[in-house]
């Protein structure tokens, strides 16, 4: 039950999924510092070192995931060291390996390799949701292939695309990101045992000065961990730039987000598209016909503050001193859950969008007809010429009924375009009077946008689903 009294960070109580709250929470990250510490001790102990027993590992090994946070926490209050305090907690339940847990290390050894840990894994939760935004919006940008609507840079009218082909534009957007985000969790290294300066000095000590040893400790604990490489060289942390490439990468999702959010949020508002909507669904607190895109807006709202919050790593990459100081800890509590938390709430609302998302197609079609007859002019030009008119005189009569069916729909309010029953009527077209309503099929202005749209999906959409699973949108509130 949450505490009404105390504040509850909306992004755990309010909209993240169960898994991406649990992989960032207590239990999770002290299991792994617990595993950690017993992947250090059987190394060590595989490599000669004697005091490290059969049952110390033993009794490590039936406590990895029975932790007394209340005692931890008492502990903390003495030591005023989180780490110490559970190594003291750890040791209390495996009495044969208390003086040996944590051995050589520092407190990086744990703290940095779990978090490795824990991102290497929200990256993989996150490709899984991306896989299953990709397919949903992918789903509807065939649908949508070829329904033709209007274009538009700066917000006006340009000329025709297909909705599909726009959605197209979003999937690009999201591809790029499921690749930076695959090479990341491909790629990434463990901290790895390097010891309080990153020398490895005191691991050096421990095995008589046997550096074969050391790097062989190393290796084995990373094979443990089920990783495969290590940053070659660190200071007490692993660089604390590699959190801002990660987090950068991560926040890419809101940056691509936000844009198709965006785009969604403009369609709505002319008709053109509409978010699910429920039955029960409320738009307007005062106004009961509203249908807002309220979740395109949540998206917008969570993925402004997904993009901020890599600013937290930039800076503390930055001012890190020397080997290392403390001033990233507490940051880094918080920068790099959250990150994570706000990218999978983010993904959990757009697949939510895109799994329901409509396509009103009268409402497209009647405003590409209004627009299309003057898109049209220059083809018509080109058509009458052929036929035997003079350009110059044709140009000047498009030119003065364009303007005048314009001014009938700006300064009449005249809900349709007329533009192509005036050049009906004048004799400088009477040639291609029959040939006029053939020219305004839409389908022959969208250019190759259906083929681009058809083949963008095949070459770079299936190879990513064809690579595992996907996870839905399931958030607290999406």
């Amino acid at each position: 039950m949450a505490d009404n009294n105390t504040f509850q960070h909306p992004l755990v109580g309010r909209y993240a999924a169960k898994e991406m709250r649990e992989l960032f929470g207590q239990q999770k990250r002290i299991g792994l510092w617990r595993r950690l510490w017993v992947a250090l001790a059987e190394s060590e102990q595989e490599l000669g070192l004697g005091q490290i027993t059969d049952e110390a590992v033993s009794q490590m090994r039936a406590h990895l995931d029975d932790i007394d946070f209340a005692k931890a926490s008492d502990y903390e209050k003495q030591f005023r060291h989180d780490v110490m305090a559970h190594v003291h907690t750890f040791g209390d339940v495996a009495p044969a390996a208390k003086g040996i847990i944590h051995l050589g290390a520092t407190s990086c050894y744990v703290t940095d390799n779990a978090d490795l840990i824990l991102m290497r894994e929200g990256l993989r939760m996150l490709l899984k949701r991306l896989r299953g935004v990709i397919a949903a919006f992918a789903e509807f940008a065939e649908a949508k292939a070829d329904m033709p609507c209007l274009g538009a840079t700066h917000f006006q009218v340009a000329q025709l695309t297909t909705v599909g082909k726009r959605a197209a534009l979003w999937l690009q957007d999201l591809v790029s990101d499921y690749h930076e985000l695959s090479r990341l969790e491909r790629e990434m290294p463990m901290r790895g045992v390097k010891g309080t300066t990153g020398t490895q000095a005191s691991f050096l000590e421990l095995f008589d000065g046997d550096a074969d040893k050391v790097k062989a400790l190393n290796t084995k604990v990373c094979e443990r961990m089920g990783y495969k490489t290590a940053f070659a060289v660190t200071g007490q942390t692993y660089p604390r730039k590699y959190d801002h490439q990660v987090l950068t990468a991560v926040a890419g999702i809101g940056v691509s987000a936000q844009k198709l959010a965006t785009d969604i949020r403009l369609l709505c508002g002319l008709g053109e598209l509409d978010e699910p909507f429920e039955e029960k669904q409320i738009g307007s607190s005062a106004m009961a016909y509203k249908r807002n895109p309220m979740r395109s807006e949540r998206v917008c709202a969570i993925s402004r503050y997904l993009i901020n919050l890599p600013t937290n790593a930039a800076y503390t990459a930055a001012e890190q001193w020397l080997e290392r100081t403390l001033d990233d800890s507490a940051n880094r509590r918080m920068s790099i859950p959250e990150t994570f938390l706000a990218a999978d709430v983010v993904l959990s609302i757009l697949h939510n969008i895109g799994s329901g998302l409509i396509a009103n197609e009268p409402v497209i079609a009647t405003r590409v007809r209004k627009e299309l007859p003057l898109m049209a002019t220059e083809k018509i030009i080109m058509q009458t010429v052929r036929a035997g008119g003079d350009r110059q005189e044709v140009h000047e009569a498009i030119r003065v009924h364009s303007h005048a069916a314009i001014a009938r729909m700006k300064q009449e309010g005249a809900p349709d375009n007329d533009l192509i029953s005036r050049l009906k009527g004048d004799p400088v077209f009477s040639k291609v009077k029959n040939e006029l309503d053939d020219i305004l099929d839409p389908s022959r202005f969208v250019g190759l946008a259906p083929m681009q749209t058809r083949e963008f999906i095949i070459e770079h959409v299936k190879p990513i689903l064809a690579e595992g699973d996907a996870i839905k949108g399931e958030g607290l509130n999406v």
